[in-house]
Formats: structure tokens, C-alpha cells, sequence
């Protein structure tokens, strides 16, 4: 029997900060180990500045990336469901896992105030991998 691959999906009110960094993280930490998949109940037009520039100075290059809707299917499809301030807007199916991270809202703030809110997501993300596959993903120096 194969066991089947954990799908994560964080959710944020805009899908320009923090789920996004957690899932990028997470994506590269699990080296394909994971699914993973980030939305928002109110996607922002992109991805907040300060937020690209931080995950860079990580190699993690969010460029590409744009903020998506939150749908049903996406919850439905994920194992494990993370929010991170959206709180009612988000279905909850029975059998899924819920996790809210409180964590502090990147949008409005400067490159060195986003530093810390990437690590605490790093350090959080890395935790829920080994939880998941075992895996023990290295903290990597800011």
C-alpha cells in the first residue's frame, strides 16, 4: 500500500502575505513530499512587496505567484487546513484538520518587520512537516 501525499492548504483574508510565504515554505521544505496550496476569502491584486523581498533573501522567489479565491474545493481537497485571520469565511468539512496560526499581518509593514513573521511562519511550517512525513527540515539562517 503507498501511503498517499498530505495536501496543506493555508488560508489568509488576502492571500498576499502570510499564507503565501507558509506555502511557498512549506513547498521547499517538503521538497515534493507535501501538496500544497494557499487562498484567501478576499484576494489582494498581488502579492505584498515587503513579502517578495524577504522570501528572496530566502531563494524563494514569489514573483510568479498571485493571490487566489478561497473555494469549497480547496478545502475539500486538503488534509490539513491552516487559517490565518480569516476566521468564519473558511468551510469546515468534517475529517479535515484545522490549524489557526495567529500570526501578525504583513500588509502595511517594512521589509525588517516582515523578517520575524516569515521566521515564526518558517519555524512553524517546518514543524508541521515533521509532524506530516517525519521529515526534519534545517532552520536556515535569515
Amino acid at each position: 500500500m503507498v501511503d498517499a501525499i498530505p495536501e496543506v492548504l493555508f488560508v489568509c483574508v488576502h492571500n498576499a502575505g502570510r499564507s503565501q510565504m507558509a506555502a511557498a515554505l512549506l513547498d521547499h521544505h517538503a521538497a515534493g513530499s507535501v501538496r500544497v496550496r494557499s487562498a484567501g476569502s478576499a484576494p489582494a491584486e498581488s502579492i505584498n512587496p515587503a513579502v517578495r523581498e524577504v522570501m528572496a533573501e530566502s531563494d524563494i522567489d514569489l514573483s510568479a505567484e498571485i493571490p487566489k479565491r478561497l473555494t469549497t474545493d480547496a478545502v475539500d481537497a486538503a488534509d490539513v487546513v491552516i487559517t490565518m485571520g480569516c476566521g468564519d469565511a473558511c468551510p469546515v468539512f468534517p475529517g479535515k484538520r484545522y490549524l489557526d496560526w495567529q500570526l501578525d499581518d504583513p500588509a502595511g509593514k517594512t521589509v525588517d518587520e516582515v523578517r520575524p513573521i516569515r521566521d515564526d511562519i518558517d519555524a512553524r511550517v517546518r514543524a508541521l512537516l515533521g509532524e506530516l512525513t517525519g521529515i526534519e527540515a534545517e532552520a536556515k539562517p535569515s
